[in-house]
């Protein structure tokens, strides 16, 4: 039967390999300067940072106070050792936006008709559109955008929904809200995009993923604002 102290330190030893892996063939430096080297490079290591920074002391009190060669001076709560054990295997296998943000995405041509297109808003409760020219991505269309256009048209003059297509409602849409990432992309990664968009005081509506990160290619799922919210 392990002691809490055990698996502690084997959770901490498969973390320090991992991360002196991915310092390739950078100098040999203590598990804390690690951390903090690979944290502003890496969206794991950053969002996991102060945690490990603490399990270094805590490994530091367990290795130079031991009684002896088989009692640990400290033993880690449960808690701390699940908690080490957690962020191991989320080092070790990180998640990727996919298969977690893979979905069904409702994509449109430039010349579907808005009201084609609020049908789906009001039957399916979307609110985030790619539009395209044949394969060619116009842009992402969303309920502001649609409420922008609504804004304008208000008048007895102009055209209604049953008229207007969604190249035209586009024009009312930031043309930058939207950004296309890799099938591969990390979770976190992800997270961090969108922090530092905000950051930017840009607003991005939504991720759109694909095999590389290229707008030309097929839609393997989105990430919207309120997905990231939702990360633990």
């Amino acid at each position: 039967m392990y002691t809490n102290s055990e698996k502690f330190l084997t959770a901490f030893n498969r973390i320090e390999k991992i991360l002196k892996t991915s310092m390739y063939q950078g100098p040999d430096i203590g598990f804390s300067k690690t951390v903090r080297a690979l944290r502003d490079s890496n969206a794991l290591i950053k969002r996991y940072s102060d945690d490990l920074l603490e399990f270094a002391e805590l490994r530091n009190a367990i290795v130079h106070n031991k009684i002896d060669v088989t009692h640990a001076i400290a033993e880690p709560h449960n808690s701390i050792v699940a908690r080490i054990e957690e962020i191991e295997s989320e080092l070790t296998l990180p998640k990727k936006v996919t298969p977690l943000f893979s979905r069904s995405v409702y994509a449109f041509q430039e010349s579907t008709l808005l009201e084609d297109l609020l049908v789906i808003i009001n039957e399916k409760g979307l609110s985030k559109f790619p539009i395209y020219n044949d394969t060619e991505f116009l842009g992402l269309l969303t309920q502001k955008g649609i409420a922008n256009w609504l804004a304008v048209a208000d008048e007895p003059t102009a055209p209604s929904v049953k008229t207007t297509l969604v190249k035209e409602v586009l024009r009312y849409e930031d043309s930058d809200n939207a950004q296309f990432i890799s099938s591969d992309t990390l979770v976190y990664e992800a997270v961090g995009f969108f922090k530092e968009q905000i950051s930017q005081g840009r607003r991005l509506e939504a991720m759109l993923i694909t095999k590389n990160g290229k707008s030309s290619e097929k839609l393997f799922g989105i990430i919207t604002a309120w997905d990231i919210l939702e990360i633990p």
